[in-house]
């Protein structure tokens, strides 16, 4: 996988445990750029995370952020509309997100509810701006792709991150104008179902991710995770779909470019 060049398209950058890293974040970069990551994508899930994720953007250029709120995130007042565009007028932030819906341990309807209202209100936002969207779903596909509907975001689009649905949810969000996203999950012998997607996905509508510092893949499997190692997600969607990994580093490099509307640098 020499020589490579790739794109990380959904990481926590601030969420990564440093001493790993000597307390640097530089480190963290160089060794991404050592294994041929051009540029990445540090998502937002919280409140706290925007000053720590303008600090990045702006300490490193090929360092791009979202803003958003996860769904499982706890806060005092939830974001208005008004409030996600302030966020994300940073001329660094491209997407809105993380944001969607995440029933795993949410039982109560109350709490499905409020769920639902704040996804929709980075829908609203996200069209206010043409910014895509970064969508995670749990346990909750149906409402997800209903909502995405309901509210029109097929009109801007944008990614199913970490993608563990099945080829049937796949195609659907394909249809709604989103990308698929594989994290290290791909890279486990068990996720059948991961692996089923990953061979059907179009390869102009696939992406590769990290989701770092958590899901490393195979062999850093129960490690922390990060960017450099976007490689073995590449590695192995190669050899699931029978490409050359060059293949697989180009295609999703472009189209990371072209669904955050971003110009591509020519990597």
């Amino acid at each position: 996988m020499k020589n490579l060049a790739f794109v990380d398209s959904h990481c926590h950058l601030q969420s990564i445990d440093l001493q790993e890293f000597d307390n640097n974040m530089d480190n963290v970069l160089t060794a991404a750029g050592e294994h041929g990551v051009k540029h990445l994508l540090s998502v937002c899930v919280e409140p706290q995370d925007i000053p720590v994720l303008y600090n990045l953007a702006e300490k490193y250029r090929n360092v791009s952020i979202s803003v958003g709120i996860h769904p499982n995130s706890e806060v005092d007042n939830e974001p208005t509309i008004e409030q996600l565009l302030a966020w994300s007028s940073h001329p660094a932030c491209i997407a809105i997100g993380e944001t969607g819906l995440d029933y795993y341990r949410t039982e109560t309807e109350e709490a499905r509810q409020q769920q639902r209202q704040r996804f929709c209100a980075h829908i609203h936002a996200a069209l206010k701006i043409s910014k895509p969207l970064i969508i995670h779903t749990r346990e909750a596909a149906e409402d997800t792709l209903r909502l995405i509907k309901d509210e029109n975001a097929a009109n801007i689009g944008g990614v199913m991150h970490c993608f563990t649905e099945n080829w049937e949810i796949a195609r659907r969000a394909l249809d709604l104008n989103f990308y698929i996203s594989f994290s290290g999950i791909v890279t486990f012998k068990n996720a059948a179902q991961v692996h089923d997607v990953a061979k059907k996905v179009p390869l102009d509508r696939l992406l590769i991710e990290t989701d770092s510092p958590y899901l490393a893949p195979v062999p850093f499997r129960g490690k922390q995770n990060h960017p450099a190692l976007v490689a073995h997600v590449a590695q192995a969607l190669s050899e699931l779909r029978q490409v050359d990994p060059e293949t697989i580093a180009r295609q999703t490099s472009e189209n990371f470019y072209r669904c955050f509307n971003i110009p591509h640098p020519g990597i």
